[in-house]
């Protein structure tokens, strides 16, 4: 393994930003991990951990050591009559396996493909859409302590999965790697298919296979959000704001056709709705833009900065906030 000293990683995320790496390793096993994290501690440097590069927003110089995962590789566990078990390299293409399960006849992901990104990232933010999160299919998430070096598994309990968010991206952001990770996927047929633009999509069938499921999720996707490799993007910037019920009832007095879903005492908001009324869509700063299809979506147009993109974003929450009185959080992590 090479540790590479100012290496560029325009090439290793997908808005395509101009960073640079004071340090930086291709980790494909778990000995080059090891011997990474040795590194990073002889000399006190912080360590960054990038998948695919798919939901961060990298600034000009990241100090310390970038870790780029590379493990590949799956071990099943258990295949029983009713379920599977198996344990999945970090490094492994996340769209790839979701593939790989429904060709198996493993069920359930369907609803999560093309999502970028590795099966290591995955957990971090508890990915979702169309009615399904990561966490139902989770039974153990493997990483190695940064400061010991030492393994250590998370059960499904103790990852403390929330929408959008796990104890990954909270208190252990800065102070593991997650190596592999470990589900539990059923081989029944029965699939998720309430979310409405999923309904739509399949044309309200009454009982639609896990097949039809994965047809209508990839034409979904690749119909509303931009290839990044062809369009440099993170897919969406913002979360879907999360209100109380009695906060949510006040808003709909002023926007009573605000578009959203009701989950109990909480509702959910549609963040591209919201800055598309707040007028976001027609939004640019420098080379980074709001697509015109998709107005979560920013894009770079050829040569942005990470400080365009995040003004970007700032004026966008700003005009939503002035008009709906919401708060906008942007989903990618931004480094450096």
């Amino acid at each position: 393994m090479r540790i590479t000293a100012d290496a560029p990683l325009v090439h290793c995320n997908t808005l395509r930003l101009p960073a640079r790496a004071e340090w930086c390793a291709s980790v494909g096993t778990p000995a080059e991990l090891a011997e990474a994290l040795a590194f990073a501690r002889s000399r006190a440097l912080p360590v960054c951990v990038l998948g695919g590069g798919s939901n961060v927003v990298l600034r000009e110089r990241i100090p310390g050591c970038v870790l780029l995962m590379r493990m590949q590789g799956e071990d099943v566990l258990e295949h029983g009559d009713a379920v599977v078990r198996l344990r999945v390299a970090a490094g492994t293409c996340w769209h790839d396996f979701v593939l790989a399960c429904h060709a198996r006849g493993w069920y359930g992901l369907e609803n999560l493909a093309l999502i970028p990104g590795t099966v290591g990232a995955a957990p971090v933010q508890n990915i979702g859409a169309y009615g399904v999160e990561l966490a139902a299919f989770v039974e153990e998430v493997g990483a190695v302590d940064r400061a010991t070096g030492e393994r250590c598994t998370f059960t499904r309990a103790d990852c403390c999965f929330a929408y959008r968010h796990s104890i990954f991206k909270g208190e252990l952001a800065e102070r593991t790697v997650i190596t592999d990770v470990t589900f539990r996927l059923p081989l029944d047929a029965a699939v998720q298919a309430d979310y409405p633009a999923l309904r739509a999509a399949l044309d309200g069938a009454a009982d639609p296979t896990p097949a039809e499921v994965l047809r209508a999720v990839l034409a979904i996707r690749r119909q509303r959000l931009p290839d990044p490799q062809r369009l440099p993007n993170v897919g969406s910037f913002f979360h879907n704001p999360v209100l109380e019920r009695a906060r949510f009832e006040s808003l709909r007095t002023r926007h009573p056709d605000v578009v959203h879903w009701a989950d109990g005492e909480r509702v959910k908001l549609a963040a591209a709705w919201l800055v598309e009324q707040a007028g976001g869509k027609a939004m640019r700063e420098g080379a980074a833009r709001v697509h015109e299809r998709q107005a979560l979506v920013l894009v770079n147009d050829g040569d942005a900065t990470a400080t365009e993109v995040l003004e970007l974003a700032r004026r966008i929450a700003a005009a939503v906030a002035a008009r709906f009185g919401v708060e906008l959080r942007i989903e990618p992590a931004i480094y450096g």
